[in-house]
This record gives structure tokens, C-alpha cells and sequence, in this order.
């Protein structure tokens, strides 16, 4: 499972409502390109270049899966939802949003259209300083320097002023109030993907299943009747011996945890692959080790029709997955719903996913956080 790309970009503005203009790019970017993790401090400094009116400037951190080029394409479409106009790229202008791409991870970009890093980044004291303010772990992968051994042999010696400190749109969204959130669903709702992502952005400890290192599971596909309790069984007492090491390691009072399943999906799968006499031995087993098990602070169940999981399964291309048939992905989406009705003593919120690609689009992944945030509420 890929990691999101760590994404630098300077804002700046000199014309209008300048503070007014910077406020809006950042939830612009929030929205329609990236998570914003970090966000620094407004400077301002006099235009470089030219003589015009002093710009209001500030940087960056974005985690987002778009490529570079991705991002400079959307990052303009905001500069033009904004009222940016860019002209022939003869000199510099005054602007109302001046958006540049900074860094991308670590790498040398060097095309017609973008170059990464940012050329002038070293020479720009409005850049440097707004950076230093992110705590980033990075160097420059030409000049081999950080930013703050950058900005010590920078030439700029203009003048770039702090002014104040602006809010990060993901600080509305206090998910660190539940110290562990575990993200279910059916195959292929995406519920590594997202518990994963979330745990990126709003640095979380992970519990993520190991269900591709069971052997058990391309035989059970091939022969259910036959693979079937040696499957769950297996599962089962993976499950527990994960859960048992991984949350022993965390302060359940203090960290923030993230897990891609809750044990209770063991009985969910037995009840729908195993006889009545394996479930009812296997019941027995599961009952003794659910007692021992940490429930979570919220239990979040993402919800997809069986066609979208299907479509989704045939995407990520497991061999052992593509004979899965809709009426069992049914089953398992019964037995889940079930199950969360028979709950009394669990923090429960259901998001309806079919309709959401929150890898691909920014806004489908802010509505589940949304939705988080509306359970927190209350």
C-alpha cells in the first residue's frame, strides 16, 4: 500500500484583501487537492523582482496521491477560481494568489512545465522562512542542506516579517479524542486504504491486518467447504495474537490508534463459510478470547453496494479475490449490519461509501471526515 506524496507549497498574495485571499487558497487546497498537515505563520515581505505593494506569504504540507504534475494542474485551477489571471510570463506581477509548488518528497524534477524543487526556493528569504516554520524533515536533494542551513547562506536579505498565525482546516476535525478507531467494512471497501491514510495525516499508530500472509486463504477460495474452519481458525488466532502484541505496545489512554479491523469480523466471516456444529465449537473459542480484547473508542463501518466492491475487488488484481461472487459479498454485508443492530456498548457510525473514491478525490475523503467530526459532535 503506497504512501501519500509530502507536498511543499508557497502561497502569496499583494493584491486585495490579501490575509482574505491566503485564507481562502488554504481551503481551496484543503479541499480540492490535498490534506493541509501543517501550515505556517504569515510573513510579510516586499515584492521580489519588482516594485509593488508588500505580499502576505505563508507554506504548506500537503499529503496528497497526485503526481507532481497532477498537483500543478490543480493548484492553477485554483489560482483561476481565485481571479488569477496569468499573463505571457514576461517578468513578475502583482497578484491576487500566487501558489508554487516548493518540493515534492525528495525528488528532482526537471520538465517543460515544473521543476522540483522549486529553482529560487534558496533564494527567496519569503519561502525559507515560512518553511522553517513546518519542522520538516527534509533536505535539499541538490544542495544537500535543510531548510534552516538554507536559509543561513541565502543572499535575501530583504525583510520578512511575521504577522500571524493562521488556522489549519484539520484542526477542526479533532479525531485525537477517540485514543483508537477501527475502520470496518466488506472486501474491497477500502478500509486499509483509508485507516492508513488517516493514520498518515493525522500521525496515528497503525494496526493493519496481515490477511496476505494466511495460506490458508487462495485454498479457501479454491475449496470453501474444505478450507473453511482451518481458514477462520487461523484468522482468528491472528487476529488475537496481532491485537494482543500491537495495542500492548501503545498507551490506550494516550496514543492515537488506527486499526483496520475489530475481532468481531471473525465471527461476522465464520457464521456466513462454516457448518452449524464448526460455528457453534468455533463461537465457544471466539467468546473466551473477545472478553480479553480492547473494544474501540468508535467503530466505523464503510458501507459498498456488492457492485462497487466487486469493480473495486477486479481493480486491485488478487488472483486468489476474482472468483468472489456477489450473493457472498451480500452475506457479509448482512452479517456486518447485523451485528452492528445487536450492539448496545459500541461507539457505532455507518458512512455510506459506494459513491466515494477518497483516494482520487479530496472532497469524498474530507466528507468522511466530516462525518467523523458530526459523531464527535454528537
Amino acid at each position: 500500500m503506497k504512501s501519500q506524496h509530502q507536498v511543499v507549497l508557497s502561497l502569496g498574495s499583494n493584491q486585495g484583501n490579501r490575509l482574505r485571499n491566503i485564507e481562502l487558497c488554504l481551503q481551496f487546497i484543503h479541499q480540492q487537492v490535498g490534506t493541509v498537515i501543517k501550515v505556517s505563520r504569515l510573513y510579510e515581505s516586499p515584492s521580489w523582482g519588482f516594485q509593488s505593494e508588500a505580499f502576505y506569504n505563508c507554506a504548506l504540507l500537503i499529503h496528497t496521491y497526485a503526481s507532481a504534475d497532477e498537483v500543478l494542474v490543480q493548484v492553477l485551477n485554483i489560482e483561476r477560481q481565485l481571479g488569477r489571471i496569468r499573463g505571457d510570463g514576461s517578468g513578475y506581477q502583482s497578484r491576487i494568489i500566487d501558489i508554487d509548488l516548493i518540493t515534492f518528497d525528495s525528488d528532482i524534477i526537471d520538465s517543460d512545465n515544473l521543476q522540483i524543487p522549486h529553482p529560487l526556493m534558496q533564494n527567496r528569504k519569503f519561502v525559507l522562512l515560512p518553511m522553517l516554520d513546518l519542522n520538516l524533515d527534509w533536505k535539499h536533494p541538490v544542495f544537500q542542506k535543510n531548510v534552516s542551513e538554507l536559509l543561513e547562506i541565502s543572499p535575501d536579505e530583504s525583510d520578512c516579517s511575521r504577522v500571524q498565525n493562521l488556522e489549519n482546516p484539520l484542526d477542526k476535525i479533532p479525531l485525537y479524542q477517540f485514543n483508537y478507531i477501527a475502520f470496518e467494512g466488506n472486501i474491497g471497501a477500502g478500509k486499509s486504504t483509508l485507516a492508513t491514510k488517516i493514520a498518515e495525516d493525522f500521525n496515528a499508530k497503525t494496526v493493519l491486518e496481515r490477511f496476505a500472509d494466511n495460506p490458508f486463504l487462495p485454498k479457501f477460495y479454491e475449496d470453501p467447504i474444505r478450507y473453511a474452519f482451518s481458514l477462520e481458525m487461523s484468522f482468528l488466532a491472528d487476529r488475537y495474537q496481532q491485537l494482543s502484541d500491537d495495542l500492548a505496545q501503545f498507551d490506550l489512554f494516550k496514543d492515537f490508534i488506527v486499526a483496520d479491523y475489530h475481532i468481531f469480523k471473525s465471527l461476522i466471516f465464520a457464521k456466513i463459510t462454516l457448518t452449524d456444529d464448526e460455528y457453534r465449537l468455533y463461537r465457544t473459542l471466539f467468546d473466551i478470547i473477545y472478553k480479553e480484547m480492547p473494544k474501540p473508542d468508535l467503530y466505523v463501518f464503510l458501507y459498498q453496494n456488492s457492485e462497487r466492491l466487486l469493480e473495486n475487488i477486479k481493480k486491485r488484481g488478487r488472483d486468489y479475490e476474482q472468483n468472489i461472487e456477489g450473493s457472498y459479498l451480500d452475506k457479509i454485508n448482512t452479517g456486518y449490519l447485523d451485528y452492528i443492530k445487536s450492539q448496545t456498548d459500541l461507539n457505532v457510525l455507518v458512512i455510506d461509501v459506494s459513491d466515494k473514491d477518497f483516494v482520487k478525490n479530496q472532497e469524498d475523503y474530507l466528507f468522511i471526515l466530516n462525518q467523523i467530526q458530526e459523531k464527535i459532535n454528537g
